[in-house]
């Protein structure tokens, strides 16, 4: 294991470097190193990282997460208002829609394996895009209209509301059936999520008041927290719908909320940490990739891709209408919220695994996904922000 995670951190600093002399996204390079290690690549990767590939790619959404609750401000979003919260749902509904309409025509495959890969491809990357809004938050771009914190906040809800309605439609398939109960699990896992982060968020405030302890075990405690924050998610999953990661990022806003000045040097903190997390998470996703599955995936796949995605940002342009942006900054909005990741890599196969017909499809199709919207979605952000958004005075 020793030797596999020197691999990564060489090879994926290498290419990552490589890529940005490029002007090309550094998560690409990441991304290519973690095919060419994996086990469907040269297969130099131990497997007993393998094994832990999926907790180590948490721990590191979970980094990138507190930091975004760390420059999350609460009075930003709530002057966004009604587009940040048509934005956790509405761009998901319509490329599942999408995909759903689709696909059997382009594909071949049937209606419900069809609404099966419209929930793989429909939740956004919150590992591509979370790092880049909280970028924009800290350097002013977009920050008056209150742009990157809509992005960020729906992009951390998508996958919940996303990942229901995978489980749902997977039910339905192999027989446990759809129940609409089951979609209430959403909103209660929201408000759980976001409870239950607040409250560990206040005893953390607390704790720190009454206790004189360095910065650095203050995060290591936060880590701590929010680590526990996940693992009742997974254990209670069952019995209680609780979103973790929802709570991870409520969890840095109410440090932010009540100790500003403490939020401010913990998210240094944690800058530097996701500097070395960055490296593992996406490089693992590319371990992930089965690159051998792209043989069943054609020109019908990667127009039912782009087709999807047009849907997606046409909804986009749906929920912030009504608002103050501008043409360019509509653009931005939509195009910043298309890139494919984390989450297709952790559910892509798992169709396959569960006997569905048109699992190797929907597999082709999730990996073709993250190769073709990660580095782009990743690009137009890097290369448009500073033309397509506003400054704040000050930044």
């Amino acid at each position: 294991m020793i030797y596999s995670i020197a691999l990564i951190l060489i090879l994926g600093f290498l290419l990552s470097s490589l890529f940005t002399r490029l002007q090309l996204p550094g998560l690409l390079g990441l991304i290519l190193t973690g095919i060419l290690l994996g086990p469907y690549g040269m297969d130099l990767m131990a497997p007993e990282l393998l094994a832990i590939s999926a907790d180590i790619r948490k721990i590191a959404l979970i980094v990138i997460l507190v930091r975004a609750g760390l420059t999350m401000e609460l009075g930003d979003l709530k002057k966004i208002g009604r587009p940040a919260v048509l934005m956790t749902f509405l761009p998901a509904t319509f490329e599942i829609l999408a995909v759903t309409l689709l696909a059997p025509k382009l594909l071949g495959i049937t209606l419900l394996e069809a609404a099966i890969l419209g929930t793989v491809l429909g939740a956004v990357s919150p590992a591509v895009v979370v790092p880049r809004m909280i970028m924009l938050i800290e350097s002013g771009y977009g920050k008056a209209k209150g742009i990157p914190q809509m992005i960020l906040a729906g992009a951390s809800v998508d996958d919940v509301y996303v990942v229901v309605l995978f489980t749902s439609f997977l039910g339905m398939y192999t027989g446990t059936g759809f129940q609409a109960i089951t979609l209430l699990s959403v909103p209660v896992s929201i408000a759980l999520g976001l409870l239950g982060g607040l409250l560990v968020g206040l005893g953390l405030v607390v704790l720190f008041r009454a206790f004189h302890i360095r910065d650095t075990m203050k995060v290591m405690l936060v880590l701590s927290a929010c680590f526990l924050l996940v693992t009742v998610e997974d254990s209670f999953a069952k019995f209680i719908p609780f979103s973790g990661l929802l709570g991870v990022m409520a969890v840095g806003a109410t440090l932010l909320k009540k100790r500003p000045e403490l939020a401010k040097r913990l998210n240094d903190k944690f800058s530097k940490i996701w500097s070395g997390a960055e490296i593992f998470l996406f490089v693992l996703v590319g371990a992930a990739v089965e690159i051998t599955s792209l043989g069943g995936a054609g020109f019908a796949a990667v127009a039912l891709i782009f087709g999807a995605l047009v849907f997606r940002m046409l909804a986009v342009f749906l929920a912030v209408s009504g608002t103050n942006l501008n043409a360019k900054e509509r653009i931005f909005s939509a195009m910043a919220y298309t890139p494919k990741a984390t989450v297709q890599a952790a559910i892509g196969s798992i169709p396959l695994a569960a006997g569905v017909e048109a699992g190797s499809i929907i597999l082709s199709v999730a990996v073709l996904a993250i190769i073709l919207t990660a580095p782009i979605g990743a690009t137009f952000i890097d290369r448009t922000y500073k033309t397509f958004l506003t400054k704040v005075n000050g930044f």
